[in-house]
């Protein structure tokens, strides 16, 4: 039996985090108001009215929490840029001061013997740019560019390998079609060229980093697609659904396509938004690695709704996290071995970079351990099928503002008081360290 003992010893440790939902001082040193502080404002947006103005003041106490992952010996530390720290309306010359933190935490991450990887957009856009129109226009592709250019010239000399977007089917389906997070936009389907300029935006930034010598990376939040039943409309839903969650932003980077989507009643060019050369331009830089964001399965029936081609369905029978996400550790088995099948050679080295679990409040987190061991299992059995997998950044570092959930979802291996920003490791912080340390000793002996 393969287990998460047998991983690789060249295997890469790490935790992850995000500029908005740690960092605080949100109109310090120069920073631009994002989207999220805007929705933050909106009443009912967020529960409990609550917002990421302090969350894990994170700016101000960086070397505490740098201090705490090099006690925990992780290899790797992703964590995000906040772009509007480094151009306030999101275009012009870069904020120093914003930079300049940066360059802090960089300089003490690696003195602590720690790896970072920068996530360069993880949903907190300027707000000057979603005034004049977001993702759904072009030039935020390209202002997203000269912003890439202005961290990598500032940074590079340190960074080696750089994510240019996280989830950007999240953010996509959350934040300008259902309207559940920022920018809080409706549109459903008129949604899709936010879809298109993000893919933009990373093709042009990547051609940018590559351009200086860097590694380019992409982080998708993907899912193992489970049909209701064996019934044909059951099926055809889950393909909908895959075409959406699981392909669209991954086939055009692997393959240079759009999947089949007109059971959305779009073709190719997405209603028009695809311009001649774009694809080209998308998939012109080979990805040196795929971020896989895996929290659990979807389970797809018919559609209910007329104007979706799908409906989601409950999964049954299993564990549920405090968030009532189902835990279900051998999809992520299922998920990279697919993923392998489906991409063949065209699939990059892969780096599990979000994985990790909500739970009520408390030090004694045994469910959190169980669900992390799970996991690693599944990682394990899926390099093992013969999937390269390089490396697990677990979600996340330490407890933190959890978008419209607010402060309630407890994600860390730390606990974090908010009132006193005092930090306290979990039981699960001991056990990832000792599960680190324990592979770390296998590769010393290698």
């Amino acid at each position: 039996m393969v287990t998460r003992f047998d991983l690789p010893a060249q295997f890469r440790w790490g935790v992850s985090t995000a500029a908005y939902q740690i960092e605080g001082a949100v109109a310090e040193d120069g920073r631009g108001p994002s989207v999220w502080d805007v929705f933050c404002e909106r009443p009912g947006a967020v529960k409990g009215g609550e917002s990421g103005r302090v969350a894990c003041d994170h700016y101000h106490r960086y070397g505490e929490d740098v201090e705490l992952m090099r006690e925990l010996g992780v290899d790797g530390y992703r964590f995000s840029i906040a772009w509007p720290r480094i151009q306030p309306t999101g275009s012009g010359p870069a904020n120093q001061p914003g930079l300049a933190f940066y360059d802090r935490l960089v300089d003490r991450l690696l003195a602590a013997g720690i790896t970072p990887l920068p996530t360069l957009f993880h949903w907190d856009l300027p707000q000057a740019l979603e005034e004049t129109g977001g993702w759904l226009t072009r030039d935020t592709a390209h202002r997203f560019a000269e912003y890439t250019g202005l961290v990598a010239d500032r940074l590079g000399d340190r960074v080696p390998a750089w994510i240019t977007l996280n989830e950007p089917i999240v953010h996509l389906v959350f934040g300008y079609a259902f309207g559940i997070h920022a920018p809080g936009r409706t549109l459903m389907l008129d949604a899709l060229p936010a879809a298109h300029h993000q893919l933009l935006a990373h093709g042009l930034a990547a051609a940018a980093l590559r351009d200086r010598g860097h590694q380019v990376l992409i982080a998708n939040n993907l899912t193992p697609v489970w049909a209701a039943s064996d019934a044909p409309a059951d099926v055809a839903a889950a393909e909908a659904y895959d075409a959406l969650h699981n392909r669209l932003f991954t086939d055009p980077l692997l393959l240079g396509r759009y999947p089949d989507l007109s059971s959305y009643g779009l073709s190719e060019d997405l209603g028009g938004c695809v311009r001649p050369g774009d694809l080209e331009l998308i998939a012109a830089t080979p990805l040196d690695g795929l971020g896989v964001n895996y929290y659990n399965p979807t389970r797809i029936a018919a559609p209910t709704d007329p104007g979706l081609p799908f409906a989601e369905a409950e999964i049954e029978g299993v564990p549920r996290t405090h968030f009532g996400w189902p835990v279900v550790p051998e999809g992520l088995r299922e998920l990279l071995v697919s993923l392998r099948e489906r991409y063949g050679d065209a699939l990059p080295p892969i780096t599990i970079t979000e994985n990790g679990c909500s739970t009520a409040e408390g030090l004694d987190d045994q469910f959190r351990i169980g669900y992390l061991a799970g996991h690693l299992d599944a990682v394990a059995e899926a390099i093992a099928a013969g999937v390269d997998v390089r490396g697990y950044f677990t979600w996340s570092l330490m407890d933190n503002f959890e978008w419209a959930q607010g402060y309630g979802e407890r994600f860390g291996l730390v606990e974090v008081d908010f009132e006193t920003q005092r930090r306290t490791p979990r039981a699960s912080y001991a056990w990832y360290r000792e599960m680190i340390g324990a592979r770390r000793s296998s590769r010393s002996r290698s």
